[in-house]
């Protein structure tokens, strides 16, 4: 079957079979998990860092040793509620459960996370489009040690071998849990880049998807353009990039489309992107529900974070996103859209700009050096009148733009 892709509205993506020329849209919600910046782990003082030499951060605790005891670390819940309140969010009383199953990244057979009364629920996103994308939860739970599995295809079922690092073990983490307002793989990237930008800039997380600290899952189903019951989804994982995203996204929508148009039905289950094969492959089966015993984790006592801990949150969050993109296309004279990606690109990138317009600098030519030509990590200490005598010299034509991008380098 022959399948076509269009746009439609500039919001939704519809698969149109060329065979019964019906039109399915996809329904998309994101499962993003963040790695949390703190110098510790969630319960232990194990250092938070990536990259050491394997197994040299873990102790009885994060190893899950007998007669050891977690101690929650302060620091993971005030990131958590500050992330929370960024997105929107009620923050309420919440408890730690545990989630037992068992896998070789796991070194206590469970994981400590929240299950039935999480932190932060009932929050939203907007991307810069104006489309208002609905959080159901930000909670707190631990992360797994990493598997490295060698042979075969680099999973577990077929290798030689599997060695394990559980420097990971322990690591504080926000999941934040989406809701299924996503109908375009574009509008999936784009919330990955807003939510990229709130998480740098409430400090929550470095947000480094080659790193691991920012992973996610997408859960994605297709269903007849006007129908409103939702099909059923499959959570596609592996996705660690923004490209993967969008194009795995786009070949589980034509591969369900495809089933189903020629009278299969959709399994639900675990599938995994194969970025070079272009395509999921099928995982673990999900038709039935995972039943993981949650209870209550005895070692840890309830959270009930106080009216004043939320208000001082409040009080001392920084401009978010969406009011530095108002604040920087109001001064550079441009549209908001035009503004993302200096917001998302790196923090206080924004802030240069600002000021160099105000020292005088074109707003438009501004925007197109700090958005292609001032990544790196020294750019915000560019002096910003300096900046914006550099942009008047390029614009009298004393400067090509060539010029100005080797001036720019060097400053």
């Amino acid at each position: 079957m022959t399948l076509t892709h269009e746009p439609i509205e500039g919001e939704h993506f519809i698969v149109v079979s060329e065979t019964t020329g019906e039109s399915w849209e996809i329904v998309v919600g994101l499962e993003v998990h963040c790695e949390l910046a703190t110098a510790t782990k969630l319960f232990c003082g194990c250092p938070n860092v990536f990259g050491d030499e394997p197994n040299t951060n873990v102790c009885p605790v994060c190893l899950g040793l007998p007669g050891s005891l977690p101690v929650l670390n302060r620091n993971v819940v005030e990131l958590a509620m500050r992330l929370g309140r960024a997105l929107h969010c009620e923050v309420e009383p919440s408890v730690f459960a545990r989630k037992n199953y068992f896998y070789p990244d796991m070194p206590k057979d469970y994981q400590v996370s929240q299950f039935d009364q999480p932190i932060n629920v009932d929050g939203w996103l907007d991307l810069p489009d104006g489309t208002r994308v609905g959080i159901e939860r930000a909670h707190i739970e631990e992360d797994t040690g990493k598997n490295t599995h060698a042979g075969g295809s680099g999973r577990i079922h077929g290798a030689d071998y599997s060695l394990v690092d559980y420097n990971r073990a322990g690591v504080p983490l926000v999941e934040i849990v989406g809701r299924p307002h996503i109908r375009h793989p574009e509008q999936a990237k784009t919330y990955i880049d807003e939510l990229r930008a709130i998480l740098l800039t409430t400090g929550a997380s470095d947000a480094k998807m080659e790193e691991g600290s920012l992973r996610v899952d997408a859960n994605v189903s297709v269903r007849r353009v006007g129908d409103t019951a939702l099909g059923t989804r499959c959570e596609v994982k592996n996705l660690n990039s923004l490209r993967s995203l969008g194009r795995a996204i786009e070949y589980e929508a034509r591969r369900q489309v495809d089933l189903l148009e020629t009278g299969e039905r959709i399994k639900q289950e675990t599938r995994h992107w194969d970025e070079g094969a272009g395509r999921t492959r099928a995982g673990r089966s999900k038709e039935e529900a995972e039943d993981y015993r949650y209870f209550q984790e005895p070692d840890l006592v309830p959270l009930a974070p106080s009216a004043e801990w939320i208000a001082a949150i409040d009080a001392a969050m920084p401009p978010l996103p969406a009011a530095r993109r108002d604040a920087l296309a109001s001064s550079a004279g441009v549209a908001v859209t035009e503004t993302s990606v200096v917001i998302a690109v790196q923090r206080d990138l924004d802030q240069l700009a600002l000021a160099a317009i105000a020292a005088g600098g074109d707003g438009k030519r501004v925007l197109t050096h700090v958005e292609h030509n001032l990544s790196g990590d020294g750019a915000t200490d560019l002096n910003p009148a300096t900046f914006a005598q550099l942009v008047s010299l390029e614009l009298g034509g004393q400067l090509t733009a060539t010029q100005a991008k080797t001036v720019l380098a060097e400053m």
